[in-house]
């Protein structure tokens, strides 16, 4: 089954939901501060499990103390679709059990 892209107005209705992410060049991006390295590779490995389940990957970057993610879908043309929407989701609920801000 074929995803498909969100307008413009729908990606902007999903980010109202979704707060620190936005917009960025096509993709949600959003980046974390945690409070330590090994708080990060955590939440990384964490991530990585959640991708895994939705069976979409992001771009996904560790720091020193910090994570970043770039997410779009690839099967769309590397366009937005509710698949990104529901990972960033799941991130954001993740995110506060480890600290992140």
């Amino acid at each position: 089954m074929p995803v498909e892209p969100l307008s413009q107005e729908e990606i902007e209705e999903r980010l109202a939901q979704l707060p620190g992410w936005s917009l960025d060049d096509g993709r949600l991006t959003r980046s974390y501060r945690l409070t330590s390295h090994f708080a990060a590779t955590a939440m990384v490995v964490h991530i990585a499990q959640v991708q895994e389940e939705l069976d979409h990957h992001s771009d996904l970057a560790l720091g020193y103390n910090s994570v970043s993610l770039a997410v779009h879908t690839h099967s769309a043309g590397g366009a937005v679709t509710e698949k990104d929407v529901e990972l960033a989701r799941r991130v954001e609920d993740l995110a506060a059990g480890h600290g992140a801000h």
